[in-house]
């Protein structure tokens, strides 16, 4: 199973999805497509944490004052689900791991994992 969440009006997403070989994966748009419960719970499996799935830097979350909240997982999985931009993107999911992000490092094990 190789799968990608993205977003489409994201430049850093368009740049990797440019810069990594995605032939085969299986790509959510998640504009136009949200993520819906079930996909969100395959992400947390692999995860283990819907933190590590939410999007700290979403203009939401500023806006919100939500830095200044103590969430939950319930509150971050409600968020993600009510929301497109608090998911931490792109998201990819190859066999049974995943790689939530944009930083090197994790695009580098993403890139080792799908070569």
């Amino acid at each position: 199973m190789k799968k990608v969440y993205f977003l489409q009006t994201c430049d850093t997403c368009r740049r990797i999805l440019k810069e990594v070989n995605t032939y085969g994966f299986e790509r959510h748009e998640i504009k136009a497509n949200p993520v819906n419960a079930t996909q969100l719970k395959e992400m947390h499996q692999l995860s283990g944490s819907y933190g590590a799935l939410f999007n700290k830097r979403a203009k939401l979350y500023t806006a919100m004052d939500l830095k200044n909240q103590s969430l939950s997982e319930a509150d971050y999985k409600q968020f993600i689900l009510d929301e497109y931009t608090f998911l931490k993107r792109p998201v990819f999911i190859v066999a049974d791991e995943i790689f939530i992000g944009n930083s090197k490092k994790i695009i580098e094990e993403l890139k080792k994992k799908i070569s």
